[in-house]
């Protein structure tokens, strides 16, 4: 594996979970919101982000985490060996979001020249992560399944099983006639 593509709710670990395989595999991180927003939180038109995607992951290796489903699956998916879906509670997710947006601390998924605010768009962004499961991740699945469905999929929820896989991950590196045993959904 790699070229893997990690989907999943704010604030569900997508990030933290890309730089540890990145780190295990030797293989670069791509964070889609770093190249999707510029500074000030203001939105590229849809070919400059196409394109900055296609340059993140022209390379052999990549793990790329982010949704943007309608944007980016068909330059992702043919080239991915693995998805992994993080199947994050909700009120984890809001929690995590709120403390990374309270704390404001430079991260690198973090887009540059974007600070978080409290302020009412970052309430509705509270309200997108509140309502991921049943308003958006169902869209996000229907294009997974019509641009990639030949994709091996891996659902982890926790840091169990967040764990379980990263060991796993890294004993299937060094034998790979273990790649089989992936838990799958």
């Amino acid at each position: 594996m790699q070229r893997i593509v990690i989907l999943g709710n704010a604030g569900s670990g997508k990030s933290t979970l890309a730089r540890q395989i990145g780190a295990r595999l030797g293989i670069p991180v791509v964070h889609l919101d770093t190249l999707f927003w510029e500074a000030d939180w203001v939105e590229p038109d849809a070919e400059t982000f196409r394109s900055r995607v296609g340059d993140a992951i022209a390379g052999e290796g990549w793990v790329c985490e982010g949704n943007y489903s309608r944007r980016t699956f068909d330059l992702r998916l043919p080239r991915a060996d693995l998805v992994i879906w993080l199947d994050t509670p909700r009120l984890t997710c809001l929690k995590r979001v709120i403390l990374r947006s309270v704390l404001n601390k430079p991260r690198p998924d973090l887009p540059a020249g974007c600070t978080e605010r409290l302020d009412r768009a970052f309430l509705t962004f509270l309200k997108f992560v509140w309502t991921f499961d049943r308003g958006y991740r169902p869209g996000i699945e229907a294009n997974r399944l019509q641009v990639g469905p030949q994709v091996p999929v891996v659902h982890l929820r926790g840091d169990q099983q967040i764990s379980a896989f990263l060991q796993q991950l890294q004993q299937t590196e060094l034998a790979p006639s273990r790649a089989s045993r992936l838990p799958q959904s």
